[in-house]
């Protein structure tokens, strides 16, 4: 039933970031210790001219947002791939991959500032040019579980520690 059906999405708008490749960002935003900026980075995500700039309002209130995205230079996929952070091949939908079946991702980001229609934002893990397609707010309640289980990720961490990056990856 599935098999017909294509979705379209158009971007609110492309994120401007410091990071250029994919060898530049970090594997996750938080998790910047070993990368060559060693700091979390801030970038701006202005609205398209079709958005109503009337859509931010009430966003400032907001600590941290959801960046929903397309991995606009994601080059296909695969069922398994190999985590950064090292082990076995995992199932494609058990890691955080760029490289899915759809390639849209999730991040949240600290928003910084909202001045007229563009959003300041630190903490990302995105490439400069990445398409947005929709911001939600982050609610602490509802969005955080702190004590939820990781799966195969809560192995690694005892292993290697929470918060270990592979550090930053060389050029192909």
């Amino acid at each position: 039933m599935t098999e017909d059906l294509t979705l379209t999405y158009r971007p609110i708008g492309i994120l401007r970031s410091p990071y250029a490749r994919r060898i530049d960002a970090p594997h996750q935003a938080t998790v910047v210790e070993g990368t060559e900026r060693g700091e979390q980075a801030v970038a701006t995500l202005e609205l398209e001219e079709w958005l109503d700039e009337k859509v931010l309002k009430d966003l400032e209130g907001f600590q941290r947002l959801w960046l929903i995205f397309a991995f606009h230079l994601s080059e296909g996929w695969k069922s398994t791939v190999k985590p950064p952070r090292g082990g076995p091949q995992r199932g494609v939908l058990a890691t955080r991959s760029p490289h899915r079946p759809n390639s849209i991702g999730l991040s949240a980001v600290e928003l910084v500032q909202v001045e007229g229609r563009t959003l300041t934002l630190r903490g990302v893990d995105l490439l400069d040019g990445t398409p947005v397609l929709d911001i939600k707010p982050y609610v602490p309640y509802a969005d955080a579980f702190p004590e939820s289980r990781a799966g195969w990720i809560d192995e690694l961490d005892a292993k290697l520690g929470r918060y270990s990056a592979p550090g930053p990856r060389k050029p192909r």
